[in-house]
């Protein structure tokens, strides 16, 4: 039973980290609005958008993608040590992603986790987050509906890491299996958005919040 225990520390470590909300402790810092009292009421960098404020949303865009990242980073330089391998680092960034869907310190009400998602897959394989996110911006470029690419982005994810198997990293049963319940996760939490998609009444990328 010890031989699990710097796994399971580190993967509620991890989950910890995730509870941080940026987009709340951002807004609050710059005495903007709560972002769950406008708009999508999301805690995320797209609704923070909709404030009008690029600086809070970029600032939430990058604080919510690195507590993805780090875990998965930190694991990958120093887990040899403590007998952390891959399927470790992979369930500490799915673990991050849950804090931020799920968050302890605000009421386990947090945002949609794309950007924690695309911290941890660059963590996981740089090559892996860059296709999907590269995935993600020619969604968002051309439809202009940041819900619908990080629906196909999170489509994408697993099929990517499938593809490159072999070729640029090797597959890892544990890894794919967190990449397939993030990408499950990630569609689930924008169940409302397909919904709003297939109506035609979808938020645009950098409309305002209604007043």
């Amino acid at each position: 039973m010890s031989s699990y225990l710097p796994s399971l520390i580190a993967i509620v470590l991890a989950y910890l980290l995730g509870s941080l909300s940026f987009a709340v402790i951002v807004s609050k810092a710059l005495g903007m609005d709560d972002p769950r009292s406008y708009g999508s009421k999301n805690p995320g960098a797209t609704n923070v958008l909709r404030s009008g404020n690029k600086g809070a949303a970029l600032a939430t865009l990058l604080l919510d993608a690195i507590k993805g990242w780090l875990p998965v980073f930190l694991i990958h330089r120093v887990g040899d040590t403590y007998g952390l391998g891959e399927g470790t680092a992979a369930l500490a960034g799915l673990a991050a992603f849950l804090g931020h869907l799920y968050p302890v310190f605000f009421g386990f009400k947090g945002g949609k986790g794309v950007a924690t998602a695309a911290g941890a897959l660059l963590g996981i394989e740089p090559l892996l987050g860059l296709a999907t996110g590269v995935t993600w911006l020619i969604i968002a470029v051309f439809f202009r509906y940041s819900s619908l690419a990080s629906i196909v982005a999170a489509f994408f994810a697993p099929a990517y890491y499938l593809i490159g198997g072999g070729i640029a990293w090797p597959l890892n049963r544990e890894v794919m299996l967190a990449l397939i319940a993030i990408s499950l996760l990630l569609v689930w939490r924008h169940r409302e958005n397909i919904r709003r998609l297939a109506a035609g009444t979808e938020s645009r990328l950098g409309s305002k919040a209604k007043t």
